[in-house]
């Protein structure tokens, strides 16, 4: 395994980069896939952050690490549920975009549950490192009801379904993508499973980078008219 702050600091130089131009290309094309562009510039930023965890730990600076590893966590348990079916809600048409509201207001509520305790019980996240990767394990909220295993399993299914149902089929393949980068991680990478599989969602996504750099000019409804 290649996982190092070298490796974090790379994907995150190219990710960031390559969001902001997503961005603004979905800006300038097709607004409703704004959101979606951001996800490599956002999963670059979640990169970095593990980056310097590596370097808290290399340091010895155990204040670093807490305060990365939470920010890396934020991104984990907090934005991804939340962000990745609140963007394809932009892409899907008017009769599915509540499945799909219900989807990001799940995924809020689980996140919340899960990360905002850290703040409150002292050394509920522990941030372990095993060579060449980082376990983000101790106690969650969740495991005193429903277990890790059920909680990660919605915590899969509210990311991953909401792609693999999406009336683009560039983002199902993408959900695909997810799914794989998931099954390899759970059969491999369990030691470290959160910190494997963001990684691999982190490369993944310049798939999205692929989708919004063919994306064609969106006209507005009154050029259409007019035309």
């Amino acid at each position: 395994m290649c996982f190092s702050a070298t490796a974090s600091f790379t994907t995150a130089a190219v990710l960031v980069p390559a969001g902001a131009f997503t961005i603004q290309r979905a800006w300038t094309t097709d607004r409703r896939y704004l959101a979606i562009g951001a996800l490599p510039l956002l999963f670059g930023l979640q990169q970095f952050s593990e980056g310097m965890v590596w370097m808290g730990g290399a340091y010895q600076a155990p204040a670093l690490v807490a305060t990365f590893s939470l920010a890396y966590m934020f991104f984990t348990w907090f934005l991804w549920p939340v962000w990745v079916p609140f963007a394809t809600f932009f892409t899907e048409p008017a009769r599915r975009k509540p499945l799909y509201l219900l989807f990001a207001i799940a995924g809020g509520a689980l996140g919340g549950l899960q990360y905002v305790p850290y703040f409150a019980h002292d050394g509920w996240l522990v941030t372990t490192f095993l060579g060449r990767a980082i376990a983000y394990g101790g106690t969650e909220l969740l495991d005193f009801v429903i277990g890790r295993t059920t909680t990660y399993t919605i915590y899969l299914v509210i990311i991953i379904a909401p792609l693999l149902i999406a009336s683009d089929r560039r983002l199902r393949v993408f959900g695909v993508l997810v799914g794989l980068v998931f099954v390899t991680t759970y059969l491999f990478f369990r030691f470290a499973y959160v910190s494997v599989f963001c990684f691999g969602g982190a490369l993944m996504s310049l798939y999205l980078v692929c989708i919004i750099f063919q994306l064609e000019r969106r006209q507005p409804a009154g050029e259409l008219a007019a035309a």
